[in-house]
């Protein structure tokens, strides 16, 4: 009997959290990141990569994504125009080469992100200054000019982490990027100190004699460089664009339990000890606005199994927007234990969306979506992104809504119906309206905007066509207006017969 209570429960659950996956959230960040470091885009030309680029979006649009993580800077380089760092060889083929004919990637992303609704963060490799398959730098390299700035490890080049200079540096090309553009966040990854090499050294031992700041631990001093940038970073942003969101993608491991008592029972590398990567540090300083585990293996690997880390970050992510980094491609060669003729995706986003604090999770790769690998965007489309969904709120950055709009109506023109209204005023960058959202609801119908199955659109124009039904069904239609940081304001309604 009891035996078959406890199966009874385990269903139960099992049932909810079902449910829970396939509900229609109002609020949910729904990433993709889009590189450039894999050279998927060498030896194209301008319009090539235009099309490329374009198709994915389109691809990704379908499948409900709302935010693009685009690769930037990959190694003290540029796709986009920079006044400090050569164009990037992973753009043109050769660093230091401009595209010809000539267009800004960057300014191309955030045009054609914006105008499907999605966010476009700007993604930048902080530390790493060459990758091992580049043989040449460009004359704008800041190698050529300062050379003692760096270490050579393992073929790369490595902007040493200990000198302020190169803080400076990095948070100089920050806000060259943000004030220059309208980026929607600021964006690194996982490359911290570089993922250690057996038998090789990271030659930072001068550094350390010459500035030790009262370490006597040299990896307590390193993981000290990296929370000041991380620190410095942060202030960076904030005193350029409040609202532009600061994201780290960490490796998926903090530490494993036989580090440090606080660590998930887990057996490989580590952010705290192998990257000297306090991220935990930089979620409870409040210096980072979202955090994005690479959370990439399958469910039931046997040193870092995906559920056990999923629970783990859930955990920890006290109160930070946090979301899961998904690998496409390894969760779809990935069968269910449970059901072994289909792979982990429907289980994967069960687990992630059974934690409250876990707001969302970001694709990795975009291309891998976009070609729908056995059925993951189709999944994401009819299933799981089925509705659409606005990004989650930040708060701790701002929660002042913007006023509603005014003047809403409908104009009837040769083309039909078409929705209408005026922009809300406003005094501070902060508060200015960037897009509108849309609902719809019968007559009869509770107007909930929570119910996100009621959202018909998102706009950046003051106006929505409508579709003539034969004017014998009556709809209420409302308009809210969206902040920089997707804060929503009052409703205004209007019924109409279509």
């Amino acid at each position: 009997m009891k035996r078959y209570i406890y199966l009874l429960l385990l269903v139960l659950v099992a049932n909810t959290t079902a449910i829970r996956a396939n509900e229609p959230l109002k609020r949910e960040f729904r990433g993709a990141w889009i590189q450039a470091v894999n050279g998927q885009f060498i030896g194209m030309s301008t319009a090539e990569m235009q099309t490329t680029l374009s198709s994915q979006l389109d691809a990704l649009q379908r499948a409900g994504i709302n935010a693009i993580i685009f690769q930037v800077r990959p190694e003290a380089d540029a796709l986009y125009l920079s006044y400090y760092e050569p164009w990037s060889r992973y753009l043109t083929g050769e660093q230091g080469v401009a595209p010809n004919p000539y267009w800004d990637p960057l300014q191309w992303m955030i045009d054609e992100c914006h105008r499907r609704g999605m966010e476009l963060h700007a993604w930048i490799n902080p530390y790493r200054a060459k990758t091992k398959g580049t043989k040449s730098l460009g004359i704008k390299h800041p190698y050529k000019k300062d050379p003692e700035r760096f270490v050579h490890y393992d073929g790369m080049l490595i902007f040493n982490p200990a000198l302020q200079a190169n803080r400076d540096y990095i948070c100089t090309i920050v806000t060259d990027i943000v004030k220059r553009y309208d980026v929607d966040g600021l964006h690194i990854d996982d490359y911290f100190y570089p993922y250690p090499v057996a038998g090789l050294e990271f030659d930072d031992e001068q550094s350390f004699r010459a500035d030790p700041r009262g370490f006597t631990d040299k990896g307590d001093w390193r993981r000290d460089n990296v929370n000041r940038l991380i620190e410095q970073l942060h202030h960076t942003i904030r005193d350029v664009k409040p609202w532009v969101k600061f994201g780290i993608s960490p490796f998926g491991i903090y530490r494993n339990q036989k580090s440090a008592p606080e660590g998930s029972l887990t057996n490989g590398l580590q952010n705290y000890d192998d990257l000297y990567a306090d991220i935990l540090l930089w979620i409870d300083k409040g210096w980072v606005d979202y955090t994005i585990p690479q959370v990439y293996w399958e469910i039931g690997h046997k040193a870092a199994d995906y559920e056990t880390l999923v629970h783990w970050w859930a955990q920890h992510a006290n109160g930070r927007p946090l979301y899961i980094g998904q690998d496409v491609m390894r969760t779809v060669k990935a069968a269910d234990a449970a059901n072994p003729t289909q792979h982990q995706q429907a289980r994967k986003m069960e687990l992630q969306r059974s934690h409250e604090s876990i707001g969302g999770s970001c694709q990795w790769p975009a291309s891998a979506v976009a070609d729908n690998a056995n059925g993951y965007a189709t999944a994401l489309t009819e299933e799981y992104h089925r509705w659409l969904a606005l990004q989650p709120e930040y708060p701790f950055i701002d929660d002042k809504a913007p006023k509603h709009v005014k003047r809403l109506c409908v104009i009837w023109t040769e083309d039909g119906p078409v929705l209408c209204w005026t922009a809300p005023k406003y005094k501070e960058e902060m508060d200015r309206p960037t897009k509108y959202v849309v609902y719809r609801f019968v007559k009869g119908e509770d107007i909930n905007l929570d119910d996100a199955t009621k959202i018909i659109g998102f706009t950046t124009n003051t106006f929505l066509p409508l579709t003539y039904e034969g004017g014998k069904v009556k709809y209420t239609y409302v308009v809210t207006a969206l902040d920089r940081l997707q804060n929503e304001s009052k409703p205004k309604k209007e019924k109409i017969k279509l």
